[in-house]
């Protein structure tokens, strides 16, 4: 991943050198392994513990051997000598590689764990500071009826608490190893020196393997990560929408000294969520791949391997990446409630036409013909909006209508018209999420 969009944190979990050391301990332990079995003699593993690779050999050996972990083996055992001969006894590369990529997709995975729940616990505190602030509820971009703009955020707890749940559940699947040979059969190395190897790396033991870990545990853990930045990208897409100078409702952190626009010294963008947005899109396409990885020919071919050289680290850099840059927008939202209260009026009440419908029903009146008394009434404060003129406001359109009228007074459609009403079950929601 480009160092633009990398934190260092996981970057170091997924460098070159990590990776490596992570290759080494999985040998090492392997020798400790055999070493119980009281195959490598006590004072050969004195020696077999102080191994180390050396990364300058490794370039020099894979120019001929165009093979990694053949390279790393040999800078090893070119060290050791005679007793260079026990690393990697009766183990096939993708013991080591798969058994290596679980531990840095576990630290990999306690970080992305710890980054959600820095967010869900800031849009949390969002959305009890916003729980009773009213604001216009819109569907298909049109005004609807009134909401909060802290139940809005809490929905998005809601989401974030079961993407933490897919995430748990992933990792639970993918953070497993394999030291079971060249096609899983054991025939080479005994299944309690995996066990003992997976223990110790606080892994979970692969139940059953060809040679290598099955590919629908990091499909699993990828659309997972996908559907996690799918989250983010829907939440950003609300903020930018909210943000555009028609709503000028909430507004992503703009920081002293922050430029919108080489030209235009007045824009003010939303950058971050925009850029959330374009990165979930990356996200997702790693998720297409992951999923083709799973089909390999007979016990294994390679074909899955340089596609997850890329995807594996990018997917959790990028979405390690977006959920601090979200928790930085959430914490520096700001929220303009006087505008949320005007665009509110806008349209002059009409969101309070199905409290109208409502309450003619309750009178008695047909629910078609009570729908059409409102709905004309409607239409008038649209028309006169829409021409820029100065049109009555809903409640004084349906006081002049006789047949409204017969049924409502004026009274009761004033206090039908009242954004009281909609807070009267905010509480429940924000109960039910221990809010």
């Amino acid at each position: 991943m480009i160092e633009r969009y990398s934190l260092p944190e996981m970057a170091a979990i997924w460098s070159a050198a990590h990776k490596t050391d992570m290759w080494l301990r999985v040998e090492l332990l392997a020798c400790e392994g055999w070493a119980r079995e009281g195959v490598i003699p006590q004072e050969a593993m004195a020696k077999i513990r102080q191994a180390g690779y050396n990364a300058e050999r490794m370039q020099e050996i894979e120019q001929e051997t165009h093979h990694d972990v053949i390279s790393f083996l040999r800078s090893i055992q070119e060290q050791l000598g005679p007793e260079g001969r026990f690393i990697h006894l009766g183990m096939t590369s993708s013991d080591v590689l798969d058994t290596a990529l679980a531990a840095q997709l576990k630290e990999a995975g306690v970080l992305l764990s710890t980054t959600l729940t820095a967010l869900i616990d800031a849009v949390a505190r969002a959305a009890v500071q916003y729980k009773y602030t009213v604001i216009v509820g819109r569907t298909h971009g049109i005004h609807a009826e009134p909401t909060t703009f802290g139940l809005k955020l809490a929905l998005w707890v809601d989401e974030l608490r079961r993407g933490q749940q897919r995430l748990a559940a992933a990792l639970e699947q993918v953070t497993v190893g394999k030291i079971s040979g060249a096609v899983g059969t054991h025939a080479t190395i005994p299944p309690q020196i995996e066990e003992f190897v997976c223990e110790e790396m606080g892994l979970g033991v692969a139940p059953i393997s060809n040679q290598i870990v099955q590919r629908d545990r990091h499909a699993h853990f990828i659309t997972t990560l996908a559907l996690l930045g799918s989250s983010l990208e829907k939440m950003a897409q609300e903020i930018r929408h909210l943000q555009r100078t028609e709503l000028s409702e909430a507004f992503e952190p703009f920081a002293a000294g922050q430029q919108g626009s080489s030209a235009m010294p007045h824009k003010r963008n939303p950058e971050l969520c925009e850029r959330i947005c374009g990165l979930a899109r990356v996200l997702r396409g790693f998720s297409v791949t992951a999923m083709e990885n799973i089909a390999l020919w007979h016990e294994r071919d390679i074909s899955h391997s340089s596609a997850e050289r890329i995807i594996l680290p990018d997917a959790c850099t990028l979405l390690h990446y977006m959920l601090h840059t979200f928790t930085t927008v959430i914490n520096g939202l700001e929220v303009d409630e006087q505008r949320m209260q005007a665009n509110l009026n806008m349209t002059g009440g009409l969101v309070f036409s199905q409290r109208i419908l409502l309450a003619l029903i309750d009178k008695g009146v047909e629910r078609q013909e009570a729908y059409k008394m409102v709905q004309r009434n409607a239409k008038k404060v649209w028309s006169m909006a829409s021409n820029d003129q100065q049109g009555p406001a809903f409640l004084e359109t349906l006081s002049n209508d006789v047949e409204v009228t017969e049924y409502l007074s004026r009274k009761e459609l004033a206090e039908l018209t009242s954004t009281d009403y909609y807070l009267k079950y905010i509480d429940t929601a924000f109960k039910r999420l221990g809010l």
